[in-house]
């Protein structure tokens, strides 16, 4: 389907935050595929230029620069998208922090305090103030919220201390918002195995320029944090689905405060793991 043509999400405004790259990207990509005008909102104006080129000039494209820690960045981008498409229908808040699994016992107390900070702000935060950025818009059109989880929202050794509990945060805001909002606002969540993407990790532990995919190309066989239950290449197209899904007031119009999970058979298999205490 090309972008711009008749699709489930014809109509449609979004704005995707951490849309230049990875999961985000991809999302823009298919929310342009169906029919949806689209705001990609990032914090490398490299990463939105190379967007650009690759959706092309014709594409409902707006990509805008900003922090999602900043309040006043997240609310210029619902202003400028607004005035460009004329209305806001789904808030994809997605820019996140992966913490590689750095454990507690592998941690200073300052790197545990620096990483704490930095990835709440941008996983928990985040989001939170992107909501508060976009609600009045999505009243008036009785759009959605989709928030990117994790099966760390649900699960341990996704992912360290720090980014578990961002993730278990992010669920119950997710939850939180979806009361507080109905019911002129659908607020959901999409909770995302491992993929191959540019998932960077925080900068207080020097990680903020390396991705999760060099550990898919690192892991052993027996250690890898691959999808356990089927032959996917990870890729992140792969999990675009749901947030179409959840973005459709035709498909999903009554769903609210609900997770769906895409986690290849995660919550049914577990993660492979060593044993925790081995680090003690």
């Amino acid at each position: 389907m090309s972008a711009g043509s008749s699709g489930w999400l014809t109509g449609n405004v979004a704005l995707v935050t951490g849309g230049g790259s990875g999961l985000g990207r991809a999302v823009v990509q298919r929310f342009l595929a169906e029919g949806a005008s689209v705001t990609a909102y990032g914090i490398d104006t490299d990463q939105l230029s190379t967007l650009r080129e690759q959706v092309g000039p014709d594409a409902q494209l707006l990509t805008i620069v900003g922090d999602v820690r900043s309040s006043a960045d997240l609310e210029q981008a619902v202003a400028r998208t607004t005035e460009t498409f004329g209305r806001l229908d789904t808030l994809v808040a997605n820019a996140g922090l992966w913490d590689f699994q750095r454990g507690l016992t592998r941690l200073t107390p300052q790197e545990l305090e620096a990483t704490f900070d930095e990835i709440f702000a941008v996983n928990v935060k985040g989001y939170l103030l992107a909501a508060a950025a976009a609600w009045r818009e999505l009243v008036a059109t009785r759009g959605s919220i989709v928030m990117t989880l994790s099966n760390a929202s649900f699960y341990v050794n996704g992912g360290g201390p720090v980014y578990t509990a961002s993730k278990h945060a992010a669920l119950g805001l997710m939850r939180e918002l979806a009361f507080e909002l109905a019911p002129k606002v659908r607020v959901n969540g999409v909770a995302c195995g491992g993929m191959r993407t540019d998932l960077r990790g925080p900068g207080a532990l020097g990680l903020d320029q390396r991705s999760i995919e060099a550990s898919f190309a690192k892991a052993s066989p027996d250690r890898r944090p691959a999808l356990p239950l089927h032959d996917s290449s990870n890729d992140p197209k792969d999990f675009t689905g749901p947030y179409v899904l959840l973005a459709s007031r035709e498909q999903s119009g009554p769903m609210t405060g609900h997770a769906i999970s895409i986690d290849g058979g995660m919550g049914v298999r577990g993660f492979s793991s060593d044993a925790g205490g081995d680090d003690l």
